[in-house]
C-alpha cells in the first residue's frame, strides 16, 4: 500500500519537498512510515535528533497506531515559541496515551531535568470521560504556555484521554523539560493542578454495576476552578 507522508519546516527543507509517498506492508503502523521516510528519503538523523508528533487524516496518532491505503500522515516538528519554549502540546484523544512519547517531544539539549506525570484509573473497574473537546484542548494548551513563561521551562506537553478508560490506563499526562529540576518539578505540578480544575472534562466511576459522576470544582469567569 502508498501512503502521503507531509512534511513541515526543516523537515520539508531538508527533504526538498512539501510530501513523500512511501510503500508499505499491509498493517503497517505510523512508526514503520516514519523509519521508512527516514531510510528512503534521508531524513533518519533529523528525524531522531527532533521527535515530532504525527497526524493521521488530520488526527493525532501514536507510533502503533495502523496505516491504511491512501491514508495521509503528517509528520510535524515542534512548533515555535517564545525564547524559553520549543514545544507547548495539549491534547484531548480516545486513543490510549504514551507518556514515553511525551517525553521524547519536551527533549531538549538545554534541559537538565525532564519530569513526567500520568494520572491513571485506580480502585475501580474503568473511569468515563467526557470533555467539551475543542474547548479543553484550548485551555490546555493555555495551561501549559502559562506553565512554561511562569518557570521559565524548556518545553511541555499535556494530553487528556476521553471515553472509556480502564483500570491501569493513564488518563493524563503531562511532560516538562527546564534547566533545573526545581522549574520542572514546579512547571509539571502547576499544570496538572490547573487542567484537573479548569479544563471542560467530567468524570465517571464505574465499578461492579455502579456509576457514579465526581464532582467537581465550578470555574470562575476566567476559567479557573473557584
Amino acid at each position: 500500500m502508498f501512503v502521503n507522508v507531509r512534511l513541515f519546516a526543516m523537515l520539508r527543507e531538508r527533504a526538498g519537498r512539501e510530501a513523500v509517498e512511501v510503500e508499505l506492508p499491509e498493517g503497517a503502523t505510523v512508526q514503520d512510515a516514519v523509519d521508512a521516510v527516514g531510510r528512503q528519503h534521508g531524513l533518519a538523523d533529523t528525524i531522531e535528533r527532533m521527535p515530532v508528533v504525527m497526524a493521521v487524516n488530520r488526527e493525532y496518532a501514536s507510533g502503533d497506531t495502523t496505516l491504511s491505503e491512501a491514508d495521509e500522515l503528517a509528520l510535524i516538528p515542534p512548533v515555535s515559541g517564545g525564547e524559553t519554549t520549543g514545544v507547548v502540546h495539549a491534547r484531548v484523544t480516545g486513543d490510549p496515551l504514551s507518556l514515553q512519547r511525551l517525553a521524547a517531544l519536551v527533549g531538549r539539549p538545554a534541559a537538565g531535568a525532564i519530569v513526567t506525570f500520568q494520572g491513571t484509573t485506580r480502585d475501580v473497574e474503568w473511569l468515563e470521560y467526557e470533555a467539551y473537546r475543542e474547548m479543553a484542548e484550548e485551555r490546555i494548551a493555555a495551561i501549559v504556555a502559562d506553565a512554561v513563561e511562569r518557570h521559565g521551562l524548556e518545553a511541555a506537553a499535556a494530553e487528556h484521554r476521553v471515553g472509556t478508560v480502564p483500570l491501569g490506563e493513564p488518563s493524563v499526562a503531562v511532560a516538562v523539560s527546564a534547566a533545573h529540576r526545581e522549574e520542572a518539578f514546579a512547571g509539571a505540578r502547576e499544570i496538572i493542578d490547573r487542567i484537573k480544575a479548569e479544563a471542560p472534562i467530567w468524570k465517571k466511576e464505574v465499578d461492579a454495576g455502579d456509576e457514579r459522576w465526581v464532582d467537581g470544582a465550578q470555574p470562575r469567569d476566567d476559567g479557573r476552578a473557584g
